[in-house]
């Protein structure tokens, strides 16, 4: 493992090291197949959800939607970092080129920031359905929830556009040794060989914008639905606001509480191990769950996720009849 040091500062670094879990091979080995496990059921779970939404004419509401592209958000969120990571626990070397580096830290933090604006949409849907329920249909109609749609994906790519940029205007000529397994904003501006105060400014703000802004709009609208149902005469309706809301509640308690432990605690940099893990647990373990959260408690979603099951029992079943003709 080639890294750069302290005497190669007149040269830029083209590439930048991930060491990410160090540890022994055989150690990397089971983290790789955890991972791998982790990952296939990940881009299963959110592409049943994504089938689902798309099969089931009674899904197409707001609310499924919304949770459509929600799920198609964790499948490249989940891109983003994974196969990387798991290329680099059979690597030796565990390089990533500069450009690389840095596509993988905007594509990253874009699909982090839109999954902000999207647990803000899916809040916004569920106050009006619940708060405004006279008003909904002609408040919620299709073109606003697609334009509600492609304003998340906008904002989400744009918002953290100009930190990146910024960031990777900074000389870097060594060492090139990143103490993470995704490139992080954190250790590159710490590898900056020249003090960057606008561009550590420009990071944290936004990061800690996105996050507190956010997050107070979900309480917020969540305080106002709690009050909503609470006042619901029926108990059959106080269970089923609780059931669509309560997954929505859970996934958002889930990623936010880890995500400001890293980008809006001021302590959270300071440790090596600490990051690692929350990254871990809000870029792999948040999408993992995602799809058992949102179908467990919710039998609208849980029926057309069980007829997805069978399509895909159906068509597995062909297919290996298939191949067992073609190798008679």
């Amino acid at each position: 493992m080639n890294i750069s040091g302290s005497g190669s500062h007149s040269e830029s670094v083209s590439e930048f090291i991930l060491l990410g879990f160090p540890c022994s091979r055989e150690i990397q080995g089971v983290l790789f197949i955890l991972f791998s496990i982790s990952y296939l059921l990940t881009l299963m779970g959110n592409g049943a959800i994504i089938c689902a939404v798309c099969w089931n004419q009674h899904l197409h509401t707001p609310m499924y939607i919304l949770l459509g592209n929600f799920a198609f958000l964790e499948i490249w969120y989940v891109n983003s970092t994974v196969p990387n990571t798991l290329v680099n626990f059979l690597s030796e070397t565990k390089t990533i080129s500069f450009t690389g580096c840095f596509l993988q830290l905007y594509f990253f933090f874009s699909m982090g920031s839109t999954e902000c604006f999207f647990l803000s949409a899916m809040a916004f849907d569920r106050y009006f359905a619940i708060c405004h329920p006279l008003h909904y249909a002609t408040i919620m109609t299709g073109q606003r929830c697609f334009n509600l749609v492609i304003s998340c994906w906008v904002c989400g790519f744009l918002w953290y556009l100009v930190p990146v940029i910024l960031i990777s205007q900074l000389p870097f000529c060594g060492p090139n040794a990143i103490d993470h397994f995704v490139c992080d904003s954190g250790p590159l501006l710490t590898l900056s060989c020249a003090p960057a105060p606008m561009s550590k400014l420009a990071s944290y703000t936004l990061s800690s914008l996105i996050i507190l802004l956010s997050f107070l709009f979900i309480l917020s609208s969540y305080a106002l639905v709690l009050l909503a149902v609470l006042r619901l005469p029926s108990a059959a309706s106080r269970h089923k606001a609780f059931s669509t809301c309560g997954s929505h509640l859970t996934v958002v308690l889930l990623f936010y509480g880890t995500i400001m432990v890293m980008h809006v605690s001021p302590g959270s940099r300071h440790s090596t191990l600490m990051p690692k893990i929350m990254t871990l647990f809000y870029a792999m373990v948040t999408p993992l769950f995602n799809p058992l959260i949102y179908s467990l408690r919710n039998k609208e979603m849980k029926n057309p996720l069980w007829k997805v099951l069978e399509k895909f029992k159906i068509s597995l079943k062909v297919f290996s009849s298939r191949l067992r003709r073609s190798m008679e």
